[in-house]
């Protein structure tokens, strides 16, 4: 049964609209009544109805205002569906009412229960239709979503952001919140002594289950902190933990870190006999120096010459141990990867390379440099565990052979290695690798119709350049991008037209257009009728 709460500031009004239909003939209760939207606001949150019926304009907080709120706190922009009541003079209100996906809107006086029934029938005929079509979106996305999210916090950690408009953009998009006072890494690596003599299998089920323990015991500790942390895999036995802290941090928090993250390694070996050394990195203040703290934390790493410990980067001077620093390839390791280009990769490990063969005492940062190409190689493509994997199988233990380089020579050997071996997989994949990226873009395109889909913003998301994108639409699609996106919106406006009682300026707003006249001279170039005549053909 749907919840339907009534919103008004009239008592008449109020009794009105609970008597004048039969709500549970309709399927529905009423769930509660309030007399302005700050007291909606409160019941709303209480007993989450999937229908509101509010008056416009009211003291305290207006039917609008309400609206705006349910839109920046819901994430379902039809859902609850709102329908809106108003005199004529409030008309410019209602009509804004419509740009914040209103179900409909009622004129009181002219209110009829035969109105009010129709109105109420079709917002929940869309609020079904937009159901089912959400849940069969988010079943084809979801693990392009995941893949997106862990991309998302790599790029993050390695400083891989073009600029601060395209991490907001995909934090946005991805629904990732970095709004905290202070922001703090750990870098980790998880040993066992049995895993020699395991399967592949069962290593992964060990250090999963060590994984899982770790971020329970984190979480919890966090909890009771008033703190929380974003978890980041980067490969079977490494990771990384970014604290966010509501607040900034005060004297002696490095120490109460430590001193948990003890607790947490004790935990863990007396379960799984798991060790782990684990680097903290320093307090930063901004999102996008997360990357600095993340270096922080893997130079603290580095610092440790036991097989587990822990160690503060405020603890080692500064140039005691150097790490190799992505970010000074970034944009070509970036493009190399998002694109697989075989032959800018190529030309960023020779780089790599002839630095370590002209410094060849700098066996550490060779080694962290090798590390985290492997993580962002296993990271930044899809089912990149698997791929490295399978192109190191003659390798007794696979890509993971990189931890048993005991010199800078065998360092660059492997890396040579590994340059050739990936080179080959992108020119196998590049097809299917491209056609993946249009797919996935389709897929947003329809999960985003109503928004402004800017070529700029989705390339962003996806981490390639417009151009690539552009030029992928073109040679894997039959139109191009902005052909595309043009159809998908006229797709839309069809059907929202199909479902009856639209108006065409409603339309308009709905999916993002300048107005409703450029809206008809769209539809009219690619229908070859205008929206009102679609609409005439329609009756």
């Amino acid at each position: 049964m749907y919840k339907l709460l009534i919103i008004d500031d009239e008592p008449l009004v109020q009794a009105g609209i609970r008597s004048m239909l039969s709500w549970e003939e309709l399927g529905i209760s009423v769930c509660g009544i309030a007399a302005n939207g700050q007291a909606g606001w409160e019941l709303m949150e209480l007993e989450q109805p999937d229908i509101i019926i509010t008056d416009v304009k009211m003291p305290i907080m207006s039917g609008l205002e309400l609206l705006k709120k349910t839109r920046d706190n819901y994430p379902q922009k039809d859902y609850p569906a709102f329908i809106i009541l108003t005199s004529y003079e409030e008309f410019q209100m209602a009509k804004e009412a419509l740009t914040y996906h209103a179900a409909d809107y009622l004129v009181k006086i002219e209110l009829t229960p035969e109105l009010l029934k129709a109105s109420v029938l079709r917002a929940i005929e869309h609020m079904d239709k937009t159901s089912v079509l959400s849940i069969q979106k988010n079943e084809l996305s979801s693990a392009d979503l995941q893949m997106l999210r862990e991309k998302f916090f790599i790029r993050l950690l390695h400083n891989l952001y073009d600029s601060a408009e395209q991490f907001t953009l995909l934090m946005q998009d991805l629904d990732i919140p970095f709004s905290y006072a202070a922001y703090q890494c750990c870098y980790f690596e998880m040993r066992n002594p049995s895993v020699d003599a395991m399967d592949i299998q069962r290593q992964i089920v060990l250090y999963t289950n060590s994984y899982q323990l770790l971020q329970k015991l984190a979480e919890k500790y966090l909890a009771e902190q008033q703190m929380s942390a974003y978890f980041v895999t980067l490969d079977r036995k490494h990771g990384s933990i970014i604290l966010l802290y509501d607040t900034a941090p005060n004297d002696g928090n490095d120490a109460r870190i430590a001193s948990y993250l003890q607790q947490i390694c004790t935990s863990l070996v007396s379960y799984y006999q798991t060790s782990m050394k684990i680097g903290i990195g320093t307090v930063v203040n901004e999102p996008l120096s997360i990357s600095d703290s993340y270096q922080n934390a893997r130079a603290a790493f580095a610092s440790i010459t036991t097989p587990a410990g822990i160690a503060c980067s405020c603890d080692i001077a500064p140039d005691s141990c150097m790490i190799f620093n992505l970010s000074v390839i970034k944009d070509d390791l970036s493009r190399a990867f998002s694109e697989y280009d075989e032959a800018l990769l190529q030309t960023v490990l020779n780089q790599v390379i002839a630095l370590f063969e002209e410094h060849p005492t700098h066996y550490v940062q060779a080694l962290d440099a090798a590390c985290n190409l492997l993580f962002l190689s296993i990271s930044l493509m899809p089912n990149g565990e698997e791929l490295l994997s399978a192109l190191f199988a003659d390798y007794p233990d696979g890509y993971r052979s990189i931890y048993r380089q005991n010199t800078t020579e065998q360092v660059i050997c492997w890396l040579r290695q590994f340059g050739d071996r990936l080179c080959q997989s992108f020119v196998a994949h590049k097809k299917e690798h491209r056609h993946h990226i249009v797919d996935n873009v389709k897929k947003y395109i329809e999960m985003h119709v109503t928004q402004k889909l800017n070529l700029n913003d989705v390339a962003a998301i996806y981490g390639i350049s417009p151009n690539y994108l552009s030029s992928l639409f073109k040679k894997y699609n039959s139109c191009g991008y902005s052909e595309y996106i043009t159809e998908r919106k006229i797709a839309e406006a069809k059907r929202m037209m199909q479902e009856g009682n639209v108006k065409i300026y409603e339309v308009a707003d709905a999916l993002g257009f300048e107005s409703a006249f450029y809206f008809s001279k769209v539809f009219k170039k690619v229908e070859g009728i205008t929206p009102t005549e679609y609409l005439n053909r329609l009756e």
